[in-house]
Order: C-alpha cells, then structure tokens, then sequence
C-alpha cells in the first residue's frame, strides 16, 4: 500500500514532468496521453486533450509522484493542484478507506472499474484535501 502524491498541471505536464526527471536524474518518463485511452462512445474527446497528459509518474529517490493534465475545462488553480492517491493491492482496504473518507466529504467520482482500475474513485474529505484511491494495477 502507498500513498503518493498527485500533480496536476493546466497543460505542461509532460515538460513539467520531463523537467524533474532531469533534475532528479530518473528515468525518462512514460506519458499516456487522453488521445491514447479507450474511447468513450458517449464522449467525443475534445480534439485540444488529445495531446494532454492523462497519467504519468516519476521514482524520486523511492517516492512515486505522479502527474497529469486537468482535462479542458476543469477547474485548475495554481497551488491547489495536488492530491494524495491511496494505491493498494487490497480491494477491501480500497473500499474501506474511501467509505470512510466520503463521510461529512465530497465525492467527485464514485468507486468505479475503469480501464486502468477495477477500483478507482476520488473525493474531498472534510477537512478539503483531495484524494484518488485505486486498486493497484501493473499499468502505469
């Protein structure tokens, strides 16, 4: 289990991104972009996040960051722009730590499979900080 921490960026992640990793001299990182997801039939992507960075990560000295564009037309406000991310490979402890963290919080997304989790949401908890939890995959 790990929590790690979430940038996001109002569209220079991927330099951003490339910028740490020659700071902190990683290894180059993979960048999926929003183009490259699975279509959605009942979303036309918008033709100025195809190129966007939906995910990538950096190792920094043992600590995952992780980074992506805020999609077209969410909210973004500079030093605002980060979230913890609770990863585990235990699907009930997923589950239990959101259930508890919704509670007098906001959820943004309910507990969902996604196509790069069986187990994804994200919310506020009640003291206004932003959390991703997601059962851990061997994707990015």
């Amino acid at each position: 289990m790990a929590v790690n921490v979430y940038l996001n960026f109002n569209g220079n992640c991927r330099d951003a991104a490339e910028f740490y990793a020659e700071v902190f001299k990683t290894e180059k990182p993979e960048i999926m972009t929003f183009g490259e997801a699975p279509p959605n039939p009942e979303y036309a992507l918008p033709e100025e996040a195809k190129d966007l960075v939906m995910h990538t990560r950096l190792n920094i000295s043992g600590s995952n960051i992780m980074f992506s564009d805020v999609f077209p037309g969410s909210p973004f406000i500079e030093g605002n722009n980060v979230s913890l991310a609770f990863v585990s490979a235990d699907e009930n402890e997923v589950r239990s730590a959101f259930e508890a963290l919704k509670v007098g919080g906001k959820v943004g997304a309910d507990l969902q499979e996604t196509f790069f989790s069986k187990c994804y949401g994200n919310l506020k908890d009640r003291f206004g900080i932003e959390w991703q939890v997601s059962l851990e995959t061997d994707q990015m």
